[in-house]
C-alpha cells in the first residue's frame, strides 16, 4: 500500500500525526523487495556507516529517545555507547531488514499511544539543550523533520543498491 500523507480530519492533531505517519511508512516503502545482500551495504565512502538498515534503525531508535527517554523522561536505552556513539548504525547494518522494520513498527505503537495520552503543549521532562522543554507538538515536527530528511538517504541508497526509485 502506497502511504499517504493526507489527514483523516484538518485540525492540527490530525495533519501533525497523518505526516508523521506518512514520514515513517515512506521509510517502510524504501525497503519494499530490498534484497538481504543490500542492507547493511555502504556505498557512500565518506558515509561509512550509512546503510539502509543502518538508517531504519537509526529512524527507529531517534523516535525512542525523542518521545520515551525525552518527552517521558524514562531511561537511555539505545544502544550507542561513548565509544560508539552511532552504534544503531552498525546494528542495522548487521540485522535483517524485517526484524529492524518490526522493532520499529513497535517503536512506533509505542509513540503513537504516548502521543496520544499527551496535548501538543504538554512539555518534556528533559531539556534541550538550550535548557528549555521542547513541546509535544515541536517533538513530533522534528520527528517529521528528521524523517524526511533520512528517507532522502534511503532514496539514495536503494537507488544506488539495486535501480529502485520513486
Amino acid at each position: 500500500m502506497k502511504p499517504s500523507d493526507l489527514p483523516a480530519a484538518w485540525d492540527e492533531r490530525s495533519t501533525l500525526l497523518a505526516l508523521l505517519d506518512y514520514s515513517r511508512q515512506t521509510a517502510r516503502a524504501k525497503c519494499e523487495g530490498l534484497a538481504a545482500v543490500h542492507v547493511g551495504a555502504t556505498p557512500l565512502a565518506t558515509s561509512p556507516l550509512m546503510s539502509i538498515g543502518g538508517v531504519v534503525n537509526h529512524m527507529r531508535w531517534v523516535e525512542y529517545d525523542w518521545i520515551e527517554h525525552d518527552f517521558l523522561g524514562g531511561p537511555d536505552l539505545g544502544p550507542w555507547t561513548k565509544d560508539e556513539p552511532d552504534k544503531e548504525f552498525s546494528i542495522g547494518a548487521e540485522t535483517p531488514i524485517q526484524q529492524t522494520l518490526a522493532e520499529y513498527d513497535e517503536q512506533i505503537a509505542r509513540s503513537d499511544a504516548i502521543i496520544a495520552e499527551h496535548d501538543l503543549a504538554d512539555r518534556a521532562k528533559r531539556t534541550l539543550n538550550t535548557g528549555e522543554h521542547a513541546t509535544l507538538r515541536w517533538i513530533i515536527l522534528h520527528l517529521i523533520e528528521e524523517n524526511a530528511r533520512h528517507n532522502g538517504h534511503l532514496d539514495i541508497l536503494r537507488e544506488l543498491a539495486d535501480g529502485v526509485t520513486g
